[in-house]
């Protein structure tokens, strides 16, 4: 058995409107995968019922679906339900649904998940990571991170953010020695300390901005 067979299924909720064209569709879709076995339970509200709930969750358009991690919005097919089932467990998933949210410009909802997932500020780092990743999700990426400048959750991940200097894509080297400075970390340090040597003058001078950072801190 594969470890995404073997992972819990996750649970869903729909938010519904009486009158919404797109909520049958989506509900069939997400009845279908409970059916099998990809989620693994369906609670459906009806807005217009408990619009309490509504304010509660901040939302405003319907077909509105929780599902594991992820909060999807307007009409998906079945298939892209059932994408989204399958990585709702995954640290890969957990950053494709970040690209999704960072490349479309949502980065206020990913901060916010980012901040209330453990996990999550690991999967934006594999997503820095990638070279191949929009420039949109890597200006993204650079906000939230500006966000948690000195905070516990950046400070978690210096360890990481300090074998990325050693990238042999320049933007990754300077971006995580800029991050490195962000996290207030005194071992961070020792991570930038070597871009003083660096190939790239640019890198050169961050390393040393970023060295200071840390000293007046």
């Amino acid at each position: 058995m594969s470890a995404a067979n073997a992972s819990t299924p996750p649970d869903a909720l729909m938010l519904l409107g009486t009158h919404c064209p797109h909520c049958p569709t989506v509900l069939n879709g997400l009845a279908a995968l409970v059916k099998a076995g990809t989620i693994g339970s369906l609670k459906v509200i009806n807005i217009e019922q408990r619009p309490d709930l509504a304010r509660e969750l901040g939302i405003r358009t319907v077909p509105w679906v929780r599902l594991g991690p992820f909060e999807l919005e307007g009409l998906h097919s079945e298939k892209e339900l059932k994408k989204w089932a399958e990585h709702a467990s995954s640290e890969a998933g957990m950053a494709a649904w970040l690209d999704e949210l960072l490349s479309n410009g949502n980065i206020g909802k990913a901060s916010k998940l980012v901040q209330a997932s453990p996990d999550a500020i690991h999967a934006l780092l594999d997503l820095f990571a990638d070279p191949r990743v929009q420039l949109n999700t890597r200006i993204g990426i650079s906000a939230i991170i500006e966000e948690l400048h000195d905070s516990p959750l950046l400070q978690s991940i210096v360890e990481k953010l300090g074998a990325l200097t050693r990238d042999k894509d320049t933007r990754i080297r300077g971006d995580a020695c800029h991050y490195l400075a962000l996290s207030g970390a005194q071992q961070a340090a020792g991570f930038i300390q070597p871009l003083l040597q660096d190939e790239d003058p640019e890198i050169k001078e961050l390393a040393q901005e970023s060295l200071q950072r840390l000293e007046d801190l």
